[in-house]
């Protein structure tokens, strides 16, 4: 028995996502692909589109820092830290969301690497907490907040 239980714990979200699915409710994996977006347009340094991911009242905190919504961060933080950069690449992505009604709980970790135009590399391991809800039809992003530090050695 002690072994049935962790796995049908492990199991039960897997089987219960497509039977809320089906029956109305939105697709936690969408809330998934979502985030996924997100990361793209940073990996391509251009987040003109992202607008369409965040609701209108979001809020982004980062390192401890609350940057406002999504157009302040956009404008004022994110947008010149981007153009400023030779390249932005995240890898070891791994994302687990979980749903309760309309709401999507999402962790994500990750490591990434940034390439300043003066060729200096900045290496980071972060971790993000998102809640997106699920309205008119589509997830988005309604809290977001992330932090990095330097690998360990």
């Amino acid at each position: 028995m002690r072994i049935l239980l962790p796995a049908a714990l492990i199991l039960a979200p897997i089987v219960a996502a497509p039977a809320t699915a089906a029956e109305g409710h939105p697709d936690y994996r969408g809330a998934a692909a979502v985030l996924a977006d997100y990361k793209a347009a940073l990996e391509k340094r251009d987040i003109s589109s992202v607008d369409r991911l965040f609701a209108p009242d979001a809020q982004i905190f980062e390192n401890g820092g609350v940057e406002g919504n999504s157009a302040r961060y956009r404008d004022h933080h994110l947008g010149p830290e981007l153009k400023a950069f030779q390249s932005f690449v995240l890898g070891d992505y791994k994302v687990a969301v979980r749903g309760e009604g309309d709401i999507a709980l999402a962790t994500e970790t990750y490591s990434y690497t940034i390439t300043l135009a003066n060729g200096e590399r900045i290496v980071r391991d972060g971790v993000a907490t998102s809640v997106l809800k699920w309205a008119d039809g589509a997830w988005r992003i309604v809290s977001l907040h992330s932090s990095s530090r330097k690998p360990k050695a």
